[in-house]
């Protein structure tokens, strides 16, 4: 047979004559070594998706390593991530500035990583946010205790959304930085 079956793109088969259909019927195509299960493509997928969520978990973690050897912390960021589901993080110094933030920021805010840094999170919070949930953000900093809060944030696009904060202060005898793993909730 002249065509290789894997270069096809649809799956409608030509035949030249009759006779390729005997050939056509016993003849199997060579397996090509990037072709994709799309007999069971949602058994597939969701493997796929789990199992890129959990590298893009794991580079992560790689990251905040380096900033907790840089920074000699003793937090145990290694639990912290086990214990806790989220969708974004932002890292920021002892002053609230933001000095780095995963893809999931972006993709949960819709601002780039270059739009944050340097800023604090509350440029994130707009005319609806709870004056009263912002005042125990501020107390619960000062406490440098871990704490857990909801609050309602703004999309880039200016759209309001709920957000569930895990703050967790970042130190060697003191605290220098202020970790906040954060998820959407409806």
């Amino acid at each position: 047979m002249k065509q290789d079956l894997n270069k096809l793109m649809c799956l409608d088969l030509y035949l030249s004559a009759p006779s390729d259909h005997s050939k056509t019927i016993t003849e199997t195509p060579k397996k090509a070594n990037n072709a994709l299960p799309l007999i069971n493509w949602d058994v597939f997928s969701n493997h796929y998706f789990k199992q890129l969520i959990a590298s893009k978990k794991a580079l992560n973690l790689r990251r905040l390593k380096v900033f907790a050897k840089k920074y000699q912390w003793k937090n145990d960021i290694q639990s912290i991530f086990d214990k806790i589901d989220f969708d974004s993080i932002v890292l920021t110094d002892k002053d609230q500035n933001i000095i780095w933030v995963d893809e999931g920021f972006s993709t949960m805010t819709g601002y780039s990583k270059k739009e944050a840094l340097g800023k604090t999170p509350r440029f994130l919070q707009g005319f609806k946010t709870d004056n009263e949930t912002t005042s125990k953000i501020a107390l619960n900093l000062k406490k440098n205790k871990p704490f857990k809060t909801k609050i309602l944030n703004y999309l880039k696009d200016s759209k309001p959304y709920h957000c569930e904060v895990h703050i967790f202060p970042m130190s060697q005898q003191e605290t220098t930085h202020y970790l906040a793993l954060e998820k959407e909730v409806l």
